[in-house]
């Protein structure tokens, strides 16, 4: 790690590997990504260079994940909290706690961002309703 950096890439690979584990074996999220994600492999380096993009400051990334949730359809908000959870249980068990924090956060604001816009994409006259976090 250099100095002033928050984490490695390793300590990103893990988090992101980990946590897609949680996914795959929940009886709700995984059949919605499995349905959708067939090279898990070139999905979780792309899901890599996002979480480098963010803790890191990386510019690898180059994606728009809102359109990928947005043509998803019958989507509730509980996907979007459950996915929060797992995350949250992961980042739990990192040993570096500065980079977890950092993340949860980031993935507290996406999820909520992802569901407003979810939401306006799918119902634009109904009044949007919040996320639950853990």
């Amino acid at each position: 790690m250099t100095l002033n950096a928050l984490c490695t890439r390793q300590e990103i690979h893990d988090l992101v590997w980990d946590f897609y584990d949680r996914i795959r074996m929940d009886d709700v999220l995984g059949p919605i990504f499995s349905e959708r994600i067939k090279d898990w492999d070139t999905h979780l380096g792309v899901m890599e260079e996002f979480w480098s993009s963010l803790l890191l400051k990386t510019d690898g990334f180059n994606g728009n994940p809102m359109a990928k949730h947005l043509s998803l359809s019958h989507i509730q908000a509980s996907h979007f909290e459950q996915w929060l959870r797992l995350f949250k249980e992961t980042c739990l068990e990192r040993e570096n706690k500065a980079m977890a924090e950092l993340a949860l956060e980031y993935a507290q604001r996406i999820a909520r961002s992802f569901w407003f816009g979810y939401q306006f994409q799918h119902n634009p006259t109904k009044v949007a309703s919040e996320l639950q976090l853990p």
